[in-house]
């Protein structure tokens, strides 16, 4: 249920309440532009053939790894309103020890943190999403995202391959997928 927070209500978060999304770790994130408007280009015959904001979105991506400590990029793929991507988080937040006051010594029924602070997934698609923007902004681009992003932690080998076809694959599969509000 969601509660009230300044007379207004908040939503409550989908996270895992358990886990610090610093951990090591490997996680498939999906972000969309406000309304699902098509702002990142066309999907012709399979292939996703980018505006200049798709451009922007998907070098945006790459530079991830040049400002963010220990973060590999897997798979990832610009589509007409949203991206989807995998980041994999290496020894930046190590599992706590007992008493940290991080996610795992929480009492049951405790909200965890809810600014994780620097290195978090979390922060890493802010500086993300904030830096399409600027650039978008800077060259009089119209163009807004989503407030939120979706995140899934990846759990094992088979789920990280599974999800890495799923990106590749994307584009071929267009007219099924969820996210494809006409404009």
């Amino acid at each position: 249920m969601n509660e009230k927070y300044h007379n207004k209500y908040r939503i409550s978060s989908a996270r895992l309440q358990t886990w610090d999304y610093g951990w090591v770790g490997e996680y498939f994130i999906t972000i969309c532009t406000k309304d699902r408007l098509h702002y990142f280009g066309e999907i012709k015959n399979g292939q996703m053939i980018l505006s200049n904001i798709g451009v922007i979105a998907n070098l945006m991506w790459y530079e991830i790894r040049n400002h963010q400590k220990n973060v590999e990029l897997g798979e990832f793929i610009v589509m007409p309103n949203h991206v989807h991507g995998i980041l994999i988080l290496n020894n930046i937040n190590p599992l706590p020890a007992v008493q940290t006051g991080h996610a795992l010594s929480l009492a049951p029924g405790q909200q965890r943190f809810q600014n994780q602070g620097k290195n978090t997934i979390s922060s890493i698609i802010g500086s993300y999403k904030s830096a399409v923007t600027k650039h978008c902004n800077r060259l009089g681009f119209k163009f807004a995202w989503q407030p939120l992003f979706h995140d899934h932690i990846i759990r094992d080998e088979k789920s990280f391959s599974n999800i890495s076809n799923y990106i590749t694959n994307n584009p071929m599969n267009w007219e099924k997928d969820k996210f494809i509000k006409d404009e």
